[in-house]
């Protein structure tokens, strides 16, 4: 283990807080240096999760419909605004060490266009129009979302990119803040000819981070990933 590289490690489908306690894990140890860098790739059943900016009109249909339609609602500690996750959308959970949170998080933008590039796609970060344009847009519609937080210079939360998933609950919410913006989604984007795969995405948004960083990807399972957290003996000592 060496601190230039980017574990990688592919989870499946997770539950948003078994994630989210499973990113704590591995901020403290990386704060302890007993791991490198790690990236957690996953997809979430459907959840809206509220930012630390979230304001109460980002729901406006009530949380009791929200959850009628099998969608749970979470306060999190990110950066950035209300957001809706569900299967088809590719989530990111960068768990790295870093210097300065905007050069952080235009990395992270400047790794997704790189990626969507790989895919066919032009897109854009919009840093020119400030903090709530976080993110990344093809066009005026949005089509990758971020929100970081920072402990003690480590990591947690991340991006998301739409793939194939269901955009219909961004309609039902004000989403990352900005009434009446439009999402979208690979999918949606390449109608005229067959979208790349999920795997494919997250394949070349691992290489894309990596390079963005100055990092070297190293796939490991999660089971690589549980034997590391481990035998860094940090846990143990909590």
């Amino acid at each position: 283990m060496t601190f230039d590289e980017l574990w990688v490690c592919r989870l499946g489908v997770v539950e948003y807080l078994e994630a989210l306690a499973l990113q704590e894990r591995v901020r403290t140890a990386r704060q302890a240096d007993a791991l490198p860098d790690t990236l957690l790739l996953l997809e979430h059943p459907r959840v809206y999760t509220r930012g630390r900016r979230s304001g109460a009109g980002e729901l406006p249909l009530g949380e009791d419909f929200y959850r009628a339609q099998g969608i749970d609602v979470v306060d999190v500690d990110r950066g950035g605004k209300l957001t809706y996750h569900g299967p088809g959308q590719l989530v990111g959970y960068p768990i790295m060490r870093i210097a300065d949170v905007i050069v952080y998080l235009r990395g992270i933008e400047a790794a997704i266009v790189a990626t969507l590039a790989d895919c066919g796609l032009q897109a854009r970060g919009r840093p020119e129009d400030g903090a709530d344009y976080t993110g990344v847009w093809t066009g005026d519609r949005k089509i990758a979302s971020i929100g970081v937080h920072v402990s003690r210079g480590v990591t947690t939360h991340g991006f998301a990119i739409n793939v194939d998933n269901d955009l219909e609950p961004f309609a039902w919410v004000v989403p990352c803040g900005l009434d009446g913006v439009s999402m979208t989604s690979v999918l949606r984007e390449t109608e005229d000819r067959a979208p790349p795969a999920l795997q494919t995405i997250a394949e070349r948004v691992a290489a894309r981070l990596a390079e963005s960083f100055e990092r070297r990807a190293i796939a490991i399972t999660r089971h690589d990933l549980e034997l590391a957290l481990e035998e860094s003996g940090v846990e143990q000592a909590l």
